[in-house]
């Protein structure tokens, strides 16, 4: 098991330099358990990089709903990943219900159908890095206040959606939509529009109100962040790097189509300050 862990561990450095980093902030002995959290939720959300076509996705999503819920045999054990995740729900008391909703969240990821609504894509920041958050702070505390429960909501929402707003030139391009129907018919925004990377007034007012959004939910993170205990800040520190990526997109605004990014030093620098200041952001 501890190769397993290893493995976990090397995973998240090398692809999620965010979260390893705010890991090494919670106590040496809980952090292997960060990490094959971490390294599980990796694996998710790159399916569809991985399977790249829907059916090996969605049986690869299967794989891990079996892995979770117990009832894959055997060669569960054999994927490094797999065995430190299930071991750090037995030893951690992870509920299954949250992976498993993080699970399902992803299968759109498979799919080139847009997000319908902007609750959709509250519910879909939730499910994947508000659940990832909210486990984090079972494994640091052992147990979950509806306090840090909704902590978790906003900030996950905050993060996905900056996150996709970082992403929506990779996203149109690989007819990946993240921006809800909603928004886009609310403006006048047709996706051939998008497709054809048109850069138009009303596009740039649909992403405006997408902004406004993540950083609504970010204001709302933070005014709740006092309620959240030292020792569970490590699951949260990740989302200091939402504002300043904000920052940087409100700055870009008048080109979406333009590839906006966060230095490493900047990000590293963002979590850092925010480990020192908990829970100032």
């Amino acid at each position: 098991m501890q190769e397993a862990y290893a493995h976990c561990e090397a995973v998240v450095r090398a692809a999620d330099k965010d979260r390893f980093l705010a890991a090494l902030f919670a106590p040496v002995e809980l952090r292997r358990h960060l990490h094959a959290l971490y390294a599980f939720n990796g694996e998710i959300a790159r399916v569809r990089e991985a399977a790249r076509e829907v059916l090996p996705g969605e049986i690869r999503l299967q794989w891990w709903r079996d892995a979770v819920g117990g009832e894959a045999r055997g060669e569960v054990d054999a994927h490094p990943i797999a065995a430190a995740l299930r071991d750090t729900i037995a030893r951690c008391g992870l509920p299954s219900a949250p992976l498993l909703g993080l699970i399902d969240a992803h299968s759109f990821d498979l799919y080139d159908e847009p997000m319908a609504s902007l609750a959709d894509l509250d519910a879909y920041g939730r499910d994947t890095e508000g659940a990832l958050m909210a486990l984090g702070t079972r494994i640091l505390a052992g147990n979950q206040d509806s306090g840090m429960a909704a902590a978790a909501a906003a900030a996950g929402i905050a993060c996905t959606i900056a996150h996709r707003l970082r992403s929506f030139p990779y996203d149109v391009s690989r007819r990946q939509m993240f921006v809800p129907s909603e928004l886009l018919e609310r403006y006048g925004v047709p996706r051939e529009e998008l497709e054809s990377r048109r850069n138009s007034e009303r596009l740039r007012a649909a992403l405006a109100e997408l902004r406004a959004c993540a950083h609504a939910a970010f204001a709302q993170f933070r005014g709740s962040a006092g309620g959240i205990p030292d020792s569970c800040a490590p699951a949260f520190l990740a989302v200091a790097i939402v504002a300043p990526l904000l920052t940087r997109l409100d700055c870009a605004a008048d080109d979406p189509f333009m590839p906006v990014e966060l230095p490493q030093w900047r990000r590293q620098w963002a979590i850092w300050r925010a480990a020192r200041r908990w829970p100032v952001l």
